[in-house]
C-alpha cells in the first residue's frame, strides 16, 4: 500500500507535460518525496502537437536524457510505431533518430511509470498562487483552496500560462484544446517582480483517417530494424507502420490568401512572437509566395487511433478556410476535420532570470523548466526538467550543482544559451548551435554522460551493467583496430580491392585503413579479424566512427582544452560589476542581468567583446580571485 504523503515534500512540480513528467520521474526515483500537480491527470505526459519525438539535435537529447537515466527514450520505445535515422548521407555529428509515436500508448507508459513510483504522489488541481515566506518559496496555493507546501517548488507550466487559443477570429481560453489555461500564477509571477513575456506557438487540423484518399501518395516507411532511442532497449513493442506524403498547391496557396484578412496572425490580434523555425502554413505562403508547394506529412496518431496529424500546416486560419485549403491538396479533397489547427498565446519567464541551475535569481527555491523558459519542443522540454530535478536534488543533498559544459552534452548548450543569451522567441534547438557537435553524437550519449548520471544516483544496476559491457566492447575494439596490421602483399591487395579500398604502400593498421571514405568496419574486420566482426552492432558503429574521424576529433579536444581556462575561471555572483574598470555602461547592464559563473559564460553574453572579457579578468586577478 501506498504511504500517506508528507506535509512537506522535497519538491512539487507543477505541469505535467514532458518537463514535469520527466522531473517528477527522476525525483522521486531518486528518493525525493514529491507531489506533480496537473490540471488534467489523463494528459500524464501529452504529445500536445505532433505524435512524434526526436529529429534533427532533438534526437540527440532524448539519447543524453537516456545515458543520464531518464525516461523519454524508453517511453517512446515503448510507444514508437514508425523510427527514422536522419540525414544519414552527412557526417555522423548531424545524424539523429526520429520516431512517430502511438500518442495513447505513449501517455499510458507515462502514466504507469509515474503512478508506480513510491515517492511520487499526482493531484489534480491548478495552481494558483505562489506562496512566499523570507524571500523563498514554500509551495502554492490551489484553485480549489489547498496549500501544498515543499522546500522546492518547480514550474513546467508549458502552453497554460495565460493560454489563449486562436481560429480566425474565436478566441478561446486554454492551455490546449479541451484544457482549460492557468490564469492566476501570472499575476502571483508578476507581483513577485518577474518580468514575463509572450509567445505563440499552433498546430495542424487533426483529420479523419477513413475520409483520406490514399491511393496517389507516396508511402514513407521507417527503418528496419528500427532504430530505438534508449541505450536500455533491446526492440520496438508495437507494429511498425507507415506515413504518406502529400504536398500544397497552387489552389491550396489561393485558398489561403483568401482567409489572411481573418487570420488573427496577420490582423494584430496575436501579440506573441512566434516560432521562426514552424511557421504557420498562412505565413509560409505569405513569406516565401515564389515557392509553389510545401511538403506535408500525413501522420497517424496511433496504431489504431482514427486521427491522421498532417504535419506542415500548423495554422490558426477560420474553421471555413482550413475546410477549404485542405480540399485542394491531393489525397484531401474529400477529408473531413476531426479537430481544428489553431495558434495558442501564452506567458512565458524570459530566462535570463534563472541561474545555470534553472532555479530563478529573484527567488531561493523556485525553478523553472520547458517552455515557461522560452523554448518550443518536447525533447527541449524534457531535458529543462531533468536538469532542473538533478539540480533540485543536489541542493537538497548540499552537494555541487549538476552543471555540464557546452562540450558535453547538447541539454548544456540549451541551458547556456537560454540564460545567458535569453530569447524572444520560442527556442529551437540545431546542431549548428553546437560547436562541438563533433563530440556529441548520438552514439556516444552514454560515454558522455552515463557516469554522470550514475554518480548522481539515476541510472540503476542494469542500466550501469549494460553501459559497461558496451564501453568495454568499443574499448576493445579501438585497442583491436589500432593493434591488427597488415601487408601490402598480393593476397591483402585482392580483399582490400573486393572492398573498394585502396591498398596502403606500407605496413598498416586497420585503424588506418578505415580512414578512407569508402571503408566500413564490419568488412575488414571480417576479413582481417573475424573473431570482432561478431561484436555487438552499436559498439561496432561507435568504434568506427572514433577511429574513421579520430584526427577530427582530437581537433575539437584540442580546442575544448584551450577554452578550457575560461571556463575554469569563476566570478563571484555577488560581484559589483560597477567597480569593473573599462567596462562600458552597456557591459555592466549587461553582466549585472545574467551574472555569469564563469568568464566563458559571460564572453557568450550577447556584446560582450574580448576587450570586457579581459577587463573582467584584470579585475578578477587583482582581487585575488584568479
Amino acid at each position: 500500500m501506498k504511504p500517506a504523503p508528507p506535509h512537506v515534500f522535497d519538491a512539487l512540480v507543477v505541469g505535467a507535460g514532458h518537463a514535469g513528467c520527466e522531473a517528477a520521474a527522476a525525483l522521486a526515483r531518486l528518493g525525493r518525496n514529491t507531489l506533480l500537480l496537473t490540471i488534467n491527470v489523463d494528459r500524464l505526459g501529452h504529445l500536445s502537437c505532433n505524435p512524434a519525438v526526436g529529429g534533427l539535435a532533438k534526437g540527440h537529447m532524448v539519447r543524453e536524457i537516456d545515458a543520464l537515466g531518464g525516461m523519454m527514450g524508453l517511453w517512446t520505445d515503448r510507444a514508437g510505431i514508425q523510427f527514422r535515422t536522419l540525414n544519414t548521407r552527412k557526417g555522423p555529428a548531424v545524424r539523429s533518430t526520429r520516431a512517430q509515436v502511438d500518442r495513447d500508448a505513449y501517455m499510458a507508459s507515462v502514466r504507469a511509470d509515474l503512478f508506480g513510483l513510491e515517492r511520487l504522489w499526482i493531484r489534480q488541481d491548478t495552481a494558483e498562487e505562489l506562496i512566499v515566506r523570507d524571500g523563498r518559496v514554500t509551495g502554492v496555493r490551489t484553485a480549489l483552496g489547498e496549500e501544498f507546501t515543499a522546500r522546492h517548488v518547480l514550474l513546467t507550466t508549458g502552453t497554460f500560462l495565460g493560454g489563449l487559443m486562436h481560429v480566425g477570429s474565436t478566441r478561446l481560453s486554454g492551455g490546449r484544446m479541451g484544457d482549460p489555461a492557468s490564469t492566476g500564477l501570472s499575476a502571483s509571477l508578476s507581483g513577485l517582480g518577474f518580468e514575463l513575456g509572450r509567445l505563440k506557438t499552433g498546430t495542424t487540423p487533426r483529420l479523419l483517417k477513413d475520409s483520406i484518399d490514399y491511393t496517389s501518395l507516396e508511402e514513407q516507411h521507417g527503418d528496419d530494424p528500427p532504430p530505438l532511442f534508449s541505450f536500455r532497449s533491446e526492440s520496438a513493442h508495437l507494429p511498425q507502420v507507415p506515413c504518406h506524403v502529400t504536398w500544397t498547391n497552387a489552389a491550396t496557396h489561393e485558398a489561403i490568401r483568401s482567409g489572411f484578412d481573418r487570420s488573427p496572425l496577420f490582423s494584430g490580434v496575436i501579440t506573441g512572437v512566434g516560432a521562426r523555425y514552424c511557421p504557420s502554413i498562412e505565413d509560409k505562403v505569405a513569406r516565401f509566395p515564389e515557392k509553389d508547394r510545401h511538403q506535408i506529412f500525413l501522420e497517424p496518431e496511433g496504431v489504431n487511433s482514427p486521427e491522421i496529424y498532417p504535419s506542415g500546416i500548423p495554422t490558426s486560419l477560420p474553421l471555413d478556410v482550413q475546410k477549404a485549403m485542405l480540399a485542394t491538396i491531393p489525397g484531401l479533397e474529400q477529408v473531413q476535420i476531426v479537430r481544428p489547427g489553431y495558434a495558442i498565446e501564452y506567458d512565458f519567464l524570459p530566462p535570463t532570470q534563472l541561474r545555470p541551475t534553472l532555479e530563478t535569481k529573484r527567488l531561493h527555491g523556485l525553478w523553472c523548466a520547458g517552455q515557461i523558459n522560452g523554448t518550443s519542443g518536447y525533447e527541449e522540454a524534457a531535458v529543462q526538467g531533468l536538469w532542473a530535478a538533478l539540480n533540485i536534488h543536489a541542493r537538497l543533498d548540499d552537494a555541487p550543482p549538476f552543471l555540464l559544459r557546452r562540450d558535453q552534452a547538447y541539454m548544456a548548450v540549451l541551458v547556456d544559451d537560454l540564460v545567458t543569451k535569453g530569447t524572444n522567441e520560442p527556442y529551437r534547438m540545431f546542431t549548428s548551435r553546437a560547436e562541438h557537435r563533433l563530440l556529441l553524437r548520438e552514439g556516444n550519449a552514454d560515454l558522455r554522460l552515463t557516469p554522470i548520471g550514475r554518480e548522481y544516483g539515476l541510472v540503476d544496476d542494469s542500466h550501469w551493467w549494460l553501459f559497461q559491457d558496451k564501453k568495454a566492447a568499443v574499448d576493445g575494439l579501438l585497442a583491436s583496430l589500432g593493434q591488427v596490421e597488415i601487408r601490402p602483399d598480393a593476397a591483402t591487395r585482392d580483399v582490400l580491392a573486393e572492398l573498394g579500398l585502396t591498398p596502403p604502400h606500407a605496413k598498416a593498421s586497420l585503424a588506418d585503413l578505415l580512414r578512407q571514405p569508402e571503408a566500413r568496419i564490419h568488412p575488414l574486420l571480417e576479413a582481417f579479424h573475424p573473431e570482432a566482426a561478431e561484436t555487438r552492432e552499436d559498439a561496432l558503429r561507435e568504434a568506427e566512427t572514433q577511429a574513421k574521424y579520430a584526427g577530427y576529433l582530437h581537433r575539437q579536444a584540442e580546442l575544448v582544452e584551450r577554452s578550457g581556462s575560461l571556463e575554469k575561471a569563476c566570478i563571484p555572483e555577488d560581484l559589483d560589476y560597477a567597480q569593473v574598470a573599462g567596462l562600458t555602461h552597456e557591459a555592466k547592464e549587461k553582466l549585472e542581468t545574467v551574472r555569469p559563473l564563469t568568464l566563458a559564460q559571460a564572453s557568450r553574453i550577447s556584446g560582450i567583446t574580448p576587450a570586457a572579457v579581459s577587463c573582467l579578468e584584470i579585475h578578477l586577478k587583482k582581487r585575488g580571485l584568479l
